[in-house]
């Protein structure tokens, strides 16, 4: 009997191919996912999350989304309040200086009285021979009716107000008065109480005496002497520290 032949062509060398060729298909597939993953939404992201979770084995446990609402950071919200608060009391204290001036144009005129804007408000700073007979405290009838003008503008307004009272430097020693300390702060007193019979309330009143410590002048003269002799009403600006 004849041997059977078998085939002599010898094992093929070219089965990797195929593998390679699985594995190239893979890759391609792969970076193609990941391209997608990139321009996509959440929405679709946790589809394709739970489709590999399914194809891997198992759907990974993920935690629920939030959804979160983009917001302004809080200080920059704070410091617009606090930027819009600060020019409303600009103006604010812009037209009372306005009104004080138009109030006490002819005192302005002739040099006896100054209103003043600093960053603490507005001053209206009075001579005290306006106000008071040498070394008196006790406000006359043409004082009166310069502070009831005041009065009048303040009384509706909600602002602090600060009454100081200055000398100079020429000691006083008389039976009501042994220094220029109690003259000055019984000279702001006498103001402050003026204000409250006008309607200003006395809660937003605070009376200083000063003395001689804060001249504005030289005191060695008449002229700065005198100039030193004064009442300074300042209206105080209400600088916000919280934004309501």
């Amino acid at each position: 009997m004849a041997r059977k032949r078998y085939d002599e062509t010898g094992e093929s060398h070219d089965r990797w191919l195929i593998s390679y060729a699985d594995f190239i298909t893979l890759l391609f597939a792969f970076f193609v996912v990941m391209y997608a993953v990139s321009v996509v939404n959440v929405g679709k992201y946790k589809v394709l999350s739970d489709s590999l979770g399914d194809a891997f084995g198992g759907r990974p446990e993920t935690p629920q989304a939030s959804t979160t609402i983009e917001q302004l950071p809080l200080t920059n919200l704070i410091t617009r309040k606090r930027a819009e608060a600060a020019r409303r009391e600009l103006e604010r204290l812009n037209t009372l200086a306005r009104e004080l001036n138009a109030s006490l144009a002819p005192l302005i005129k002739s040099g006896q009285v100054r209103v003043i804007q600093t960053g603490r408000g507005v001053t209206v700073e009075i001579n005290a021979k306006v106000l008071f007979e040498e070394g008196q405290a006790l406000l006359g009838g043409e004082a009166r009716a310069t502070l009831g003008s005041v009065a009048t503008l303040l009384r509706g307004d909600p602002h602090a107000i600060q009454v100081e009272g200055h000398t100079d430097n020429v000691r006083i020693a008389n039976p009501a008065f042994p220094s220029n300390w109690e003259l000055s702060a019984v000279r702001a007193s006498s103001v402050v109480r003026l204000f409250i019979e006008g309607g200003v309330a006395e809660g937003r009143l605070t009376a200083v005496g000063h003395g001689a410590n804060l001249p504005v002048a030289p005191n060695t003269d008449e002229a700065g002497r005198a100039r030193n002799r004064r009442v300074a009403v300042t209206i105080l600006a209400a600088m916000p520290d919280a934004v309501k």
